[in-house]
Formats: C-alpha cells, sequence, structure tokens
C-alpha cells in the first residue's frame, strides 16, 4: 500500500499524455495572394506567393522546410525547397512565403490549355518539417485543391 501514490502518480501522467497525444487536424487552406513574378527567362523562371491556412488545432506550431512539387491540371509546374521560419498559431490564419521554380518546357507546352480553363485543379507532392519547441518532424504533403482561374 505504501507504493500507492507512485502507481497513482504513473497512472495519472499516463492518463494525461494519451489524451494530449491526438492526432492534429490538417491545415485548411484559404487563397492565395500576392503572385510575382521574380525571374523569367527561356532557361528558367520563379514565381513568388504567399499561401494564406488556418490552423484548427488547440495548439501552435513552427514550419521548418518545405520540399514541394507543384502540379496543375497534372502537368508538372515546378519545384519549391525551401529553409524557413514560419509561426503556426493556434486556431488562427497565417501565411506561407513560397518560391517556386517554374520548369519552362513544361509551361510553355501545357500553358495554353491551362490560361485557357476557368478552374485549374492544383496539387502539392512533397514534404514539410513541422515541430513544436524544438522537436521536428516530416510530414508526407499530397495536397489538391481546385482553384478559379481567369486571365480575362
Amino acid at each position: 500500500m505504501k507504493n500507492f501514490p507512485t502507481y497513482l502518480f504513473i497512472v495519472t501522467i499516463l492518463s494525461i499524455s494519451t489524451l494530449s497525444c491526438r492526432e492534429p487536424k490538417d491545415l485548411v487552406f484559404r487563397e492565395f495572394h500576392n503572385l510575382t513574378v521574380e525571374k523569367l527567362g527561356f532557361a528558367g523562371a520563379a514565381l513568388k506567393v504567399d499561401l494564406v491556412y488556418y490552423n484548427p488545432n488547440n495548439f501552435g506550431m513552427e514550419l521548418n522546410r518545405t520540399d514541394l512539387d507543384i502540379y496543375v491540371d497534372n502537368n508538372y509546374l515546378g519545384h519549391s525547397s525551401q529553409d524557413l521560419q514560419v509561426a503556426i498559431p493556434r486556431r488562427d490564419i497565417f501565411t506561407i512565403p513560397l518560391k517556386i521554380d517554374l520548369d519552362m518546357k513544361n509551361l510553355l507546352l501545357n500553358g495554353l490549355t491551362t490560361l485557357l480553363n476557368k478552374e485549374v485543379n492544383i496539387r502539392l507532392l512533397g514534404k514539410v518539417k513541422v515541430g513544436k519547441a524544438g522537436v521536428f518532424k516530416n510530414f508526407n504533403v499530397d495536397y489538391q485543391t481546385v482553384q478559379k482561374f481567369s486571365m480575362f
């Protein structure tokens, strides 16, 4: 009976840690803005865009790295690989600045049909490094969305 406080303490700690280790909810894409052409040429081009997300979780995180392939209407658009420090507040909106190195060959071959569509299917495929309190983990990303698109 003299070990009862020790057992009670261990059971309490295990219960608290089990309840607090819930699976985090996915971040919710809201919109993109500030789309700018950083570099343009036949050898290569780069875009910058700000992606706006909402974190529905009851805890904040930090985005440390992105390594993503970007597809538009199932055509490879380009790659984004960058180290960055973006605070993700709990239950709030945040912005991720993204730089995309464009694949000019695919862009020139498939860009006209994409420009004529009213909606485009955007897919991000790759990995992001997210963490909290200095502990980071890589997560696979396979995200798709349909965006309204109009040049006119």
